[in-house]
């Protein structure tokens, strides 16, 4: 039997952060694919309203991952850790490959966002109780001085999840045309079809595990839990616990993690119109530069204690947030890039003229010609103008120019060299407070709870944290932006205030001590 002397915790780490990283991969394809899946499964007319109802469906997933991880947590108290989260792996998986199997709305109407709601919700089911299985697995086979260290592993499974989300993504659309890629059976819907294949051989894996030793030991003296619920939740001081972690841990971890990881990406995407390419570039590059700190972090949990490292990642998002994404903004004003460089006339770059649409005023027809400009600036700067040039005839079928209004709408910018690794920095910048806040987590839930009912009393609040306060970031951010549309950062002060308000109650009541033994 396995021990927690840390003999053979590689393999342990490996077959748990393998199995744990496919999850994450499954459940952020479709957020990192919002703005094409938006287009496929709601009808056409309003972008804005079909972004937020894919958002919303998303956010679907974070919302019932409470409830998974009180379904398998319960299991993995009572029949065991490895059981359980070979169970959910299968449902995630199955769950993935057939979001990409359904039609659009084009073809089945509103049966599809329907389909994918109820997809999604299966995903969020199975994450909430992956995680808890995973975390609490490599803990009860970890030494006491490591712990924070071999758990970071685990913490790096989502973030190389969301990596590898982005690498396939970005490798099956360098290998077609946008309207290859976003057609009703385009190439969005391989990374969906792959996870498939990479769910298989994480079953095959996970199949030759044993149980945790911890687990094993209480299942032969025959300690384990009969009501892991009750006994998590219906005790006053075990209750008193899982409130402290969420309220003064997990729930402002949450909100770090999505608006570093996830809403950055939005962002850039939706608001400040980076061309799709080098948006995910730019976050691929922050992502891989930042993961290590994980383990850089966790490994210092174990030497001065979890709580201030998972502090300090809050306190620096809530500084820091703005100003990064106003200089986003500021550094891609098309505006200034034109006034820098003017020696660039408008006639010399190629205009494309995309339709044009009659509209019936009631009076006099309006035709409107939509077209893209395209410019290269002398700085390496390049972005497209989309324009909607109005033009008014006369009733009698003159061609009498009346009027014309141009409405720029500047998108798919691709920044210079010099601008793309400034960007890249930012979002290492954010991705290391995530490191901070996230880093020490699994460690510090393992330890608040006794190992009967640990599965379901940290896999709770670890989902409120971060499947509600946090999964709820994208969609309340954007919900926030379109409502208050003069300021584009005022979605930000939803991970602001929640991170505040998790910092304070953190400092006031979370203990920096380590507990040695988890035995009990």
């Amino acid at each position: 039997m396995a021990s927690t002397d840390g003999k053979g915790i590689g393999k342990v780490i490996f077959s748990s952060s393998l199995g744990t990283l496919i999850e994450w991969y499954d459940f952020y394809i479709f957020g990192m694919l919002a703005k094409t899946i938006s287009v496929q499964f709601f009808p056409e007319g309003n972008d804005t309203a079909a972004l937020l109802s894919t958002l919303a469906i998303f956010a679907a997933g974070f919302l019932v991952r409470p409830f998974g991880a009180l379904v398998f947590g319960r299991l993995g108290d009572m029949i065991g850790r490895k059981s359980t989260f070979l169970l959910t792996l299968v449902l995630m998986g199955g769950s993935t490959f057939l979001i990409g199997l359904i039609p659009g709305y084009r073809s089945i109407g509103i049966a599809a966002p329907l389909l994918v709601l109820l997809l999604r919700l299966v995903q969020g089911l199975a994450l909430g109780g992956e995680y808890g299985g995973a975390a609490t697995y490599v803990a009860e086979h970890s030494p006491v001085n490591k712990r924070g260290y071999y758990t970071s592993w685990i913490q790096t499974t989502a973030t190389l999840g969301l990596f590898v989300a982005l690498g396939v993504i970005m490798a099956v659309k360098s290998n077609m045309s946008d309207a290859a890629f976003t057609a009703e059976w385009g190439g969005w819907r391989y990374p969906f079809w792959i996870s498939i294949l990479l769910v298989g051989v994480s079953i095959y894996i996970r199949l030759k595990m044993s149980e945790s030793p911890l687990y094993t030991k209480l299942k032969k003296e025959g300690k384990t839990s009969v009501n892991p619920l009750k006994e998590s939740f219906g005790h006053k001081a075990n209750f008193k616990m899982v409130l402290l972690a969420l309220f003064g841990a997990v729930m402002g971890q949450g909100v770090i993690w999505y608006t570093g990881q996830f809403y950055a990406q939005s962002f850039l995407e939706n608001t400040v119109k980076i061309e799709f390419m080098q948006n995910r570039e730019i976050l691929l590059w922050g992502i891989g530069l930042a993961t290590p700190f994980f383990l850089v972090f966790g490994a210092l949990s174990d030497t001065i204690g979890r709580k201030w490292i998972m502090l300090s990642g809050m306190l620096l998002g809530v500084i820091f947030y703005r100003p990064i994404f106003s200089t986003f903004l500021k550094d891609t004003d098309v505006k200034v890039w034109i006034q820098k460089d003017a020696s660039l006339p408008e006639a010399v770059h190629p205009k494309e003229v995309i339709k044009v649409d009659t509209i019936d005023t009631g009076t006099a027809p309006m035709l409107v010609t939509h077209s893209k400009i395209h410019w290269a600036l002398n700085d390496g700067i390049k972005f497209t103008e989309n324009r909607a040039d109005t033009t008014l005839r006369g009733t009698d079928g003159s061609a009498a120019v009346i009027k014309e209004d141009t409405r720029p709408n500047y998108t798919d910018k691709v920044l210079s060299t010099t601008l793309k690794w400034k960007f890249i920095f930012l979002v290492f910048a954010m991705i290391l407070f995530v490191t901070m806040a996230y880093a020490p987590i699994a460690a510090f839930l393992v330890e608040l709870f006794p190992t009967k009912i640990r599965y379901t009393s940290m896999s709770l609040p670890y989902h409120i944290g971060n499947g509600v306060f946090g999964g709820l970031v994208p969609f309340i951010a954007t919900l926030l932006s379109a409502s208050f549309v003069n300021d584009p950062l005022v979605g930000l002060w939803y991970p602001i205030a929640v991170a505040g308000l998790c910092l304070i109650i953190g400092a006031m009541f979370l203990s920096n001590k380590i507990d040695k033994n988890i035995n009990d």
